[in-house]
């Protein structure tokens, strides 16, 4: 669903305002104010046809306006009607309008006839229209007898209603005796003329109250006929009252309801005419008779029926246009059509017009010695006669004027005077109807007014236009100009609108328009002027709309409406729903910017709007909310078309709940084998409602349908009714038929069961056959019941068998099964691989070949072959260790496997056996072989203790893991000096019996960086690093602080070097008792650990220095604090089997071969020249300080 969001803009200076005000501001401008001469104008008057309800009061009403005030008199019937003379007849005060009370005894029929009032002064006299006062009548119904209508099945019937005359004619309708209206339908329905219709009378339209109601709205009344008797009667049911008024032919003549062609009742004949005027509406009827109901349809012979403006009402009988015109002349068919044929009527319609306007008379405002001109014209058809009077009085009996000429619909003043002021009446007519039109012509000597009040402050919206009022007045007509500001220069441009009423209209106001506007009005009498001030101000604006929302049932949901607006302007926000009022619930939250509704159900549904009110603009925007839910359960389920495997099942969709349903899924209950179990069996796409469901044979069915859309599963449905299938022989046999031993002389039958519904009848069983492969002709069968395995006894180990498993129930078998192929139970393989070798590829990997043994001896399904092999000792030590056996297993008759992870410099033991599903056979001779010696692991430790001014102490200890005999230790060291830059390198070889030395010849108060390893005879293991500082010199530390310390007053400088002293005696003191504590216990700590490779050495002496092989060779960061321990520790770097191979401890690929490749951690060499230093030791930290 696409997202709809409307956003709706308006302006009180929109430009439909603009117009409406524009036009006002015209007709404004002509009025003559009312301090000054003016002839009357009617302003008031009562309808030409004013029908009056008889029970009140009449009121006739005529107001005008004119200076001096006009007198008012009246004719009735055109006779002057004295008023004075008549008790019952009043003139309210300053008016012309008359009350004639009725309500005192007076009768509204003695005050019938054609009124017409004049309004009269000095300078002219104006008149009203032809007032045409008729009292609404209501009269009863006359008395009647209405004999009951026997109407013969099929036929047609017209009841009449024949509303009395009444005035304004009544409202007819029909209904029954409880005052309920009849149904109405193509078949019956009610003509314009208020009669009631049957195209064809059916066995239910036999009733005694068929009433017609005619409603006097005039008169709020009433009026009732008496009820018509209908009795329809067939060969089938005939009432002892229709067979006592009925002939023995007449009965026997009746024959069943037939179908008949379509005949007209109304209009009748083939043709007719009709007379309709310009404006009204046109409406014409066709009603017809026949079996079936005929069908109605409208064409305009020759042209197109008028689109906006045709509507069809009454069931198609009747073609309604509206406003009609003279183009809407022509005839109109109307065709009524049944399966037997049809019937038509051409209506031919004429439109007359009664007298409109074209042009009509306006006052007219001279100043002596002006001309001008009264146009008076009017069109209708017939062509209107048109008519002159001055001051009511024909003008051709009239006073003379010798400034006035009449020529036809104009009248021409010439030099007009003072005394030519006068009301000029112009008469359209014709046979239809008149128009009357006053204008007068008032001869005026008058400078100029201006009617705008002064200062009047217009306040519009930017970018819409604004009208800027200068009503005037004067004689002769002044002409207006317009100023900005106090001195500003006349308004000329493209930018600016000057209406002829003086109204200034800048079409889009910008911020800029801002300021006073200043209007003149001058004639040859005089000049006046009026200010008026303009402000723009910012439109309003909704910078964040409300936005289409889907949301699910019993959510809560938000609308945004955040706006923008002039600072000056107070707006105030509305919601409506649906263009209506919020509902009234305490679920529906507004906020400052939002509507928050809680708790959401289907009746929020709708569009919701957004409305910002200020006194100048309204702003708006709407947003759709849908509500969303699971679908409601499907309902009214059928089967149809019951065969033997197969039904139809078709069902009503539930409401979707405003999201489309995308598929239906059906379920199943089998209630002979499963009952109140619900199996999937299929599902259809959201627009099907009807499926073809496969079934099976001896199952009990009932169906359910479940609805599913994007929101989720609707409730089941009610099920349908069951469905019980014939029995039938199985369709099937059971699947995953197997054959396995369980023993060395069995063989297990197994298979999976068929289901209840599988069955396809009573008395499940099956059928087991076997036979040994290759060997039996004949097959061995036995029956069994509705299990799932069957166990042969008495089998050779490990033969061949072809199994076979068939379904069958009381009416027959399954058909022929398919054969699979068994084995008979395993046993333990007898002989071992022979002839094995293994080939050492390097200190850590060697292979193993061996020979594969008989498929016979094996006895069972090949797996493969187990590799056990472990280290019987270490080559550099004599001592013994845990023996722990690894295996590696190769799937398949592989005859070769790589062993990895292997100890350099070790001696090992190995044997193969071959494994089958039973489990392994007998090892094979223990086969030794010895790998070659290795790279050492790096020194177990470093530590570097008793620093001086020019040497310090090394100590370490020999590797975890030798890997062969060592020849030599490699000690490199570098200086590091402040900038963290690196010295030359210096390489010593120390002999492999040491275990400490004294490093001299160093320079003082010098960090140094070093690298040790171990070496074999294959080479140089991984190392390890360490750093360390001499002493500094007592002289050079004072100078030192001296340079860094930036005081310069003495007791400071002082008072650091004693502190300074002071710390180093301390630490002196320290290291030395330190010491003193003894060598490092190595001995103690291997008689503790049996076996050093496990457990790692610690430490906890004062030494200098700490290893960590995660640094890579970097000195310490500046400004750490490292413990006193210096001891160098070494995590093992024993080789490890978890990525090879497949087994316990390792993987290999599918031909044995070692995947991964055993290799121990090195550290990179040192590089010659220039490293970075990150950070010095804490005696340089103290260094700082000091």
């Amino acid at each position: 669903m696409q997202p709809k969001i409307m956003m709706r803009k308006k302006s009180i200076s929109a430009s439909k305002a603009s117009l409406v005000l524009f036009l006002c501001q015209m007709i404004s401008a002509l009025d003559v104010p009312l301090d000054l001469s003016q002839p009357p104008t009617i302003t008031q008057q009562s309808p030409k046809d004013y029908i009056v309800d008889p029970r009140e009061n009449i009121v006739i009403q005529c107001e005008a306006k004119g200076k001096p005030p006009p007198s008012f008199s009246w004719t009735r019937n055109g006779t002057h009607f004295d008023i004075d003379k008549d008790a019952q007849v009043t003139m309210k005060p300053n008016s012309g309008t008359l009350v004639i009370n009725i309500m005192n005894g007076g009768k509204a029929e003695a005050y019938e006839g054609v009124y017409q009032c004049t309004a009269r002064n000095e300078r002219g006299a104006a008149i009203s229209n032809n007032i045409v006062i008729r009292p609404s009548r209501s009269p009863l119904w006359t008395k009647e007898r209405l004999e009951p209508n026997h109407v013969r099945e099929g036929d047609s019937l017209v009841l009449h209603c024949r509303p009395p005359v009444g005035l304004p004619p009544p409202i007819i309708f029909w209904m029954d005796n409880a005052f309920q209206r009849l149904p109405q339908s193509e078949r019956v329905s009610q003509g314009l003329n208020g009669d009631l219709y049957f195209s064809n009378v059916q066995p239910e339209d036999t009733r005694e109250d068929y009433i017609c109601y005619a409603r006097f709205n005039h008169t709020q009344t009433i009026q009732q006929k008496q009820p018509i008797s209908v009795k329809v009667y067939s060969m089938d049911s005939l009432n002892d009252t229709i067979a006592a008024n009925l002939s023995d032919t007449d009965i026997y003549g009746a024959k069943p309801v037939t179908e008949r062609q379509p005949v007209l009742l109304t209009p009748t004949g083939s043709t007719s005419t009709k007379v309709e005027l310009r404006g009204n509406v046109l409406l014409l009827e066709c009603i017809a008779a026949g079996v079936p109901t005929p069908v109605i349809r409208w064409i305009k012979e020759g042209g197109e029926l008028p689109a906006n403006r045709t509507f069809f009402e009454n069931f198609e009988k009747t073609l309604k246009i509206i406003d009609v015109s003279e183009a809407d002349s022509g005839n109109y068919k109307c065709i009524a059509r049944n399966i037997l044929g049809s019937a038509h009527h051409v209506i031919s319609v004429t439109v007359k017009a009664a007298p409109y306007w074209i042009t009509a008379p306006r006052n007219l405002v001279l100043s002596p010695g002006e001309d001008g001109t009264l146009i008076c014209r009017a069109n209708g058809n017939p062509k209107p006669n048109i008519s002159w009077l001055a001051n009511g009085v024909p003008i051709a009996i009239a006073p003379e004027d010798p400034s006035r000429k009449v020529d036809g619909d104009t009248i021409i003043f010439s030099h007009v005077q003072e005394r030519s002021s006068a009301v000029y009446q112009c008469n359209a007519s014709n046979e239809y109807g008149y128009l009357l039109a006053n204008a007068f012509v008032n001869v005026l000597a008058e400078p100029p007014r201006i009617l705008t009040t002064a200062n009047k402050l217009y306040q519009v919206i930017a970018d819409s236009p604004a009208l800027l009022d200068c009503a005037y007045f004067g004689s002769p007509k002044p002409e207006i100009e317009w100023f900005k500001g106090v001195k500003g220069s006349i308004l000329r441009g493209n930018e600016y609108i000057f209406h002829d009423n003086g109204t200034l209209e800048i079409p889009v106001a910008q911020k800029d328009s801002t300021g006073t506007y200043t209007c003149v009005a001058r004639n040859e009498l005089g000049k006046i002027q009026n200010e008026v001030h303009l402000e723009v101000k910012d439109a309003t604006m909704i910078i964040k709309q409300p936005e289409y929302k889907v949301i699910q049932r019993y959510g809560q949901v938000s609308f945004e409406c955040i706006i923008k607006h002039d600072s000056t302007l107070l707006p105030t926000i509305i919601w409506l729903k649906d263009n209506d009022a919020l509902p009234d619930d305490e679920r529906f939250l507004v906020g400052k910017d939002n509507l928050t509704i809680m708790n959401v159900t289907d009746k929020d549904d709708g569009t919701y709007t957004c409305i910002v009110n200020t006194t100048l603009d309204s702003v708006s925007a709407s947003a759709v909310l849908t509500v969303v839910a699971r679908p409601n359960p499907p309902f009214d389920l059928e089967l149809t078309g019951q065969l033997e495997r197969s039904v139809e099942l078709s069902w009503i969709p539930g409401d979707e709940n405003n999201s489309p349903i995308t598929n239906f899924v059906i379920e199943y209950e089998d209630g002979l084998h499963e009952p109140g179990v619900w199996h999937y069996q299929t599902e259809v796409p959201g627009t099907q409602t009807t499926v073809q469901l496969k079934l099976s044979p001896y199952v009990n069915y009932s169906f359910r349908v479940i609805a599913v859309n994007e929101i989720g599963r609707s409730q089941p449905s009610e099920p349908s009714e069951q469905y019980l299938t014939k029995s039938a022989n199985p369709d099937e046999n059971p699947s995953n038929v197997q054959g396995i031993g369980s023993e060395p002389d069995n063989l297990v039958i197994t298979w999976e069961s068929l289901k209840g519904f599988q069955s396809n009848g009573p008395g499940l069983q099956y059928k087991v056959s076997w036979r040994q492969k290759d060997v039996d002709d004949e097959w061995t069968s036995v029956i069994v019941a509705n299990v799932s395995k069957y166990i042969v006894s008495g089998t050779p180990t490990f033969v061949p068998y072809e199994i076979k498993v068939q379904a069958l129930n009381d009416l027959g078998y399954a058909p022929e099964p398919s054969e699979v192929i068994g084995h008979s139970g395993e046993d333990l393989p007898m002989v071992a691989p022979g002839n094995v070798q293994v080939h050492v590829i390097n200190s850590t990997l060697a292979k193993v070949h061996w020979d594969p043994v008989p498929l016979k001896t094996v006895r069972g399904h090949l797996q493969g072959y187990k590799v056990y092999y472990w280290k019987v000792q270490s080559l550099s030590r004599r001592s013994r260790r845990h023996v722990e056996k690894k295996i590696l297993t190769f799937r398949g008759n592989k005859t070769f496997g790589m062993l990895p992870g292997l100890e350099p410099y070790s001696s090992y033991k190995l044997n193969v056996r071959v494994v089958n599903g039973k489990g392994e056979g007998p090892a094979s001779p223990d086969k030794i072989f010895k790998t070659p010696e290795g790279v050492p692991s790096s020194p177990s430790f470093l530590k570097i203790t008793n620093p001086t001014l020019d040497s310090l102490t090394l100590e370490w200890g020999s590797p975890t893991h030798p890997n062969g005999v060592l020849i030599s230790y490699i000690l490199k060291f570098q200086p590091i000096n402040n900038t963290h830059e690196l010295g030359p390198l210096v390489e010593i070889r120390i002999p492999a019996n040491e275990s400490s030395m004294i490093l001299k010849n160093l320079n003082y108060s010098t960090r140094y960086k070093f690298y040790f390893n171990a070496q074999t005879s294959v080479g140089s293991g991984s190392q390890i690093t360490e750093e360390a500082v001499t002493i500094m010199d007592e002289g050079k530390m004072a100078m030192a602080s001296r340079q860094v310390d930036i005081a310069t007053q003495g007791w400071f400088i002082g008072l650091m070097c004693a502190v300074a002293l002071l710390i180093l005696i301390l630490l002196i003191v320290c290291f030395i008792r330190r010491n003193k504590g003894g060598k490092y216990p190595v001995k103690e700590k291997e008689d503790a650990h049996a076996d050093p490779e496990i457990q790692p050495m610690k430490e906890d002496d004062g030494t200098f220095g700490e290893y960590s092989d995660t640094e890579d060779h970097k000195p310490l960061k500046k400004g750490s604090r490292t413990p006193s321990d210096r001891t160098v520790k070494k995590e093992d770097s024993d080789d490890s089997l978890v990525d090879y191979g497949e087994g316990v401890n390792g993987q290999f690929n599918e031909d044995g071969s070692f995947i991964g490749q055993y290799s121990g951690k090195k550290e990179k060499e040192p590089a010659e020249g220039n490293e970075s230093s990150e950070a010095p030791s804490p005696v340089n930290a103290m260094n700082s300080f000091v």
